[in-house]
């Protein structure tokens, strides 16, 4: 707590004397978009963050550190009008040495954060909201001047068997003594319950000042060790501490586990010897009103949220996430994929719809190093895991300028053998490898979408990196969204273990949880759980079909009596940014029960320290931005001080629900004195169609059949020497498009595969699965240039074209993008 915050450029915002009086009061996490409620825009520049830091003494003999675990996405740090670090990168976390700066009394640090678009940053492009912001976690270290660096030790089980476990344990030293210093290194291995089950051989350095050595220590075997799995995530520590002239000087603990993992083209993936066919989800990390802010224990949420539903493998889509996430994944017990932030979306107009690799040449050598720092960054920060299970080099990079995509493929090779030097236990994927020749560039390949249909048993390890791809606001279908799954060669639909192959080892759902989106809300509602992590009925149906849990009675329409306030958790364990709890109303009726009654409902805290992303009260409306569906609304909220806090939901004519909510360990909440959050207004965007665009390249595709050499993929390639072809006895060809988007239509371009006699007819398909016809040409001659059709004045996403004739070179949709 206790930082101070102002958005825009401030001349002399380093500096001690600099006055910030006129500046927000904010604690951290924070974003530069708060209140976010899934709107397609959000702020764009640079942000200030200040705080006074009182030391009664300056260090001696002692370090101090500031760790950051996330800023978007350039950070110039200062301490007392110095600059002491800039960090480029904004999923990866980065340690700065603040000692030298330092001295007694008051010291001020000062942070500039920009999260402007950077050519040479990445990612370039993606298809999520780029807040900036000071958003995780960051802490105030104290070490001695020998001390382990942040992330300093990486902890390995080579040769694991199920009889017998060995770690190695690689420890780095730095001396920032004035003098070399001789280092005792100690590492004990202990159990969850702190019992003691193996002591390394010490390792003895002589560490020169100003410099960093590795200690490397191996363990007597360790008989049965406790295997990590998902349904038994059994974790270990590693206690490491340096030892000068018998003083100990620092302890570092790792947290690790034992397990072991294989990954193969003909029979799947293995997990401790044991074939494990996953199922899972891709998840962002944004949540309702905190957009990417998130507490440790809203993280914490997400991830038992997916194991409730019965999943066991998460991807963590398309970057870096909070270091808590992976502890998290550790401790409940699921499979993850860390993913670096190089990817590429869709084109459309916008910075962040940039070609995922640069179009000009100086640029190049900036971002490549970019992808590099920040996947090594990612390897380090989160390589002791046992949750992870691969590395994911970027996500669907083939979204790129034609003449990039053989230095995508270069580059990509360049970061999988980086990935091999920094961490040979495990492989390297890559992911959204549908299109562009990517997918045998890496260990395994992550087809999204119509990859499913395209590559059956492509003779390396693989997996559905991305299925489903549903549109619905809760509470949405009582259905699984299969999607392109079902479309897999010899699978049957609904059958899901028809397209569970040997030679597939699993499947993650497009997506666990609603997100923002630069595509707009509408687009990013993909979630199987809203944004205010309320599942949809879609949850329930994967809770029931995965762990045998019949879904709850579907609330319906009657008399409204009251509203039901419930709350996550009893307390709030620490104001610190760290823990929250998730705050739901529920209208019920006269004998409690549920009903699907929306009415307009205010939350107001009455008393006490809590705060809302929108200050001390927030209004759910029906169809808006903060929205009440389904009769159920929700919110977190966290405390920066120890305190009970007291909560009203109100609804005219129903009676309020209250509840108080215990916040425990921090300093004391004073009523009167202590100064209470700002009110946030939420002002929702504008709602604007984009410029006219062309849609659809690259993008999935489905076809009523295609003729062997003529996928329905090579419709959209770019490439008008490459045809779909329908097979020769399909009765009512057709080929569609998921434009990926939301798109106000008014324009099909589509080039004939060759001069003849064609008949089209284009449609579009809506929210309740009906076509609408948006153009038609009568059966006539056409040559083999573009043709182009005005449409009706219909919008969507699916775009179908019937046609009689040969095939189709080139198909695409001319129109405005839609951000609702």
């Amino acid at each position: 707590a206790g930082w101070r915050y102002h958005l825009g450029a401030a001349a002399g915002a380093e500096q001690t004397g600099f006055d910030d009086s006129g500046w927000a009061a904010v604690g951290l996490p924070h974003s530069f978009s708060l209140p976010y409620f899934q709107a397609a825009g959000f702020p764009v520049g640079e942000g200030w963050y200040r705080k006074a830091l009182e030391l009664a003494q300056a260090p001696a003999g002692r370090r101090v550190f500031l760790e950051f675990e996330g800023a978007f996405q350039v950070a110039d740090v200062y301490v007392n009008g110095q600059r002491l670090a800039t960090h480029r990168g904004g999923y990866t976390g980065f340690s700065v040495d603040v000692t030298p700066a330092l001295k007694a009394g008051r010291n001020l640090v000062a942070v500039r954060v920009d999260n402007r678009w950077d050519p040479t940053l990445a990612p370039r492009a993606g298809e999520h909201v780029f807040s900036g912001g000071l958003y995780r976690d960051v802490w105030l270290v104290h070490t001695g001047d020998v001390h382990v660096p942040w992330t300093g030790t990486r902890i390995t089980t080579p040769d694991l068997t199920a009889e017998r476990g060995v770690v190695v344990a690689e420890t780095e030293v730095r001396n920032d003594a004035p003098r070399e210093q001789q280092v005792v290194v100690r590492t004990d291995i202990v159990d969850a319950r702190g019992a003691l089950v193996g002591r390394l051989p010490e390792a003895r350095l002589r560490v020169p000042a100003g410099q960093t050595l590795m200690a490397t220590q191996r363990s007597a075997p360790i008989p049965r060790p406790a295997l990590w799995t998902p349904e038994t995530p059994h974790l270990y520590r590693a206690v490491t501490r340096l030892v000068v002239a018998g003083r100990a000087t620092d302890r570092f603990e790792t947290e690790f586990g034992f397990r072991w993992t294989q990954w193969t083209a003909d029979r799947g993936f293995f997990l401790n010897g044991q074939h494990r066919y996953f199922r899972g989800a891709n998840v962002h990390q944004d949540q309702a009103g905190w957009g990417d802010a998130v507490t440790n224990a809203a993280i914490e949420r997400d991830v038992r949220q997916m194991k409730d539903a019965g999943f066991d493998f998460l991807r963590g889509s398309h970057y870096p996430h909070d270091p808590h996430f992976s502890a998290a994944a550790d401790r409940l017990g699921m499979l993850y994929m860390s993913e670096a932030p190089f990817w590429g979306t869709a084109g459309f107009k916008s910075p962040w719809g940039a070609s995922a690799y640069p179009t000009e040449a100086a640029h190049e050598a900036g971002f490549e190093a970019s992808v590099k720092q920040q996947l090594a960054e990612m390897i380090r920060i989160h390589r002791n895991h046992p949750s992870i299970v691969a590395w994911s080099m970027g996500n669907e990079a083939f979204f790129t300028a034609a003449h990039t995509l053989p230095k995508v493929r270069q580059l990509l090779k360049d970061m999988v053998a980086l990935s091999h030097a920094l961490d040979p236990s495990r492989p390297a994927a890559v992911s959204g490898v549908q299109r562009g020749e990517l997918d045998k560039l890496g260990d395994i390949a992550g087809y999204n979408g119509d990859g499913a249909v395209l590559f059956p048993n492509p003779g390396v390890p693989n997996f559905v990196a991305e299925y489903g791809s549903t549109i619905a606001d809760r509470p949405g279908e009582f259905a699984p969204g299969w999607g392109d799954l079902e479309r897999t060669p010899g699978a049957s639909a609904g059958k899901p273990e028809s397209w569970r192959p040997a030679w597939r080892s699993g499947e993650a759902i497009w997506a666990g949880f609603d997100h923002g989106s630069i595509a707009g809300r509408q687009f990013g509602s993909m979630g199987i759980v809203d944004f205010s992590r309320l599942p949809k009925r879609a949850w329930h149906w994967y809770r029931q079909h995965y762990l045998g849990i019949a879904p709850p009675a579907w609330p319906q329409a009657g008399k409204a009596a009251a509203l039901k306030l419930t709350a996550s958790a009893p307390a709030i364990r620490r104001a610190d940014g760290t823990d929250d709890v998730q705050l739901v109303v529920t209208v019920v009726d006269a004998e409690g029960r549920p009903l699907s009654n929306s009415p307009p409902v205010r939350l107001d805290i009455e008393s006490g320290p809590g705060e809302l992303p929108t200050g001390r009260r927030i209004a759910f409306a029906p169809g808006s931005d903060i929205a009440i569906r389904d009769g159920q609304a929700a919110i977190a909220m966290r405390s920066w001080q120890a305190g009970v806090s007291r909560l009203r939901a109100s609804s005219p004519g129903l009676q309020d629900g209250v509840l108080a909510i215990a916040t425990l360990a921090g300093p004391a909440f004073r009523p009167a004195i202590t100064p209470l959050a700002a009110d946030r207004p939420y002002h929702p965007p504008v709602a604007e169609l984009g410029e006219e665009q062309l849609f659809g390249r690259d993008t999935p595709t489905q076809a009523s059949s295609a003729a062997a050499g003529h996928a329905s993929r090579l419709v959209n390639d770019g490439d008008a020497a490459t045809c779909w072809r329908p097979e020769a006895l399909d009765p009512e060809p057709w080929v569609a498009l998921d434009l990926e988007r939301i798109v106000a239509i008014q324009r099909i371009v589509v080039r004939p595969c060759g001069a003849g006699r064609y008949a089209l007819q284009a449609e579009v398909q809506q929210m309740n699965g009906q076509w609408l016809v948006l153009a038609a040409r009568a059966l006539q001659e056409a040559g083999d240039g573009t043709l182009e059709l005005p449409t009706e004045a219909l919008t969507g996403r699916r775009v179908r074209l019937k046609l009689q004739g040969g095939g189709v070179a080139e198909f695409g949709v001319a129109g405005r993008l839609v951000n609702p």
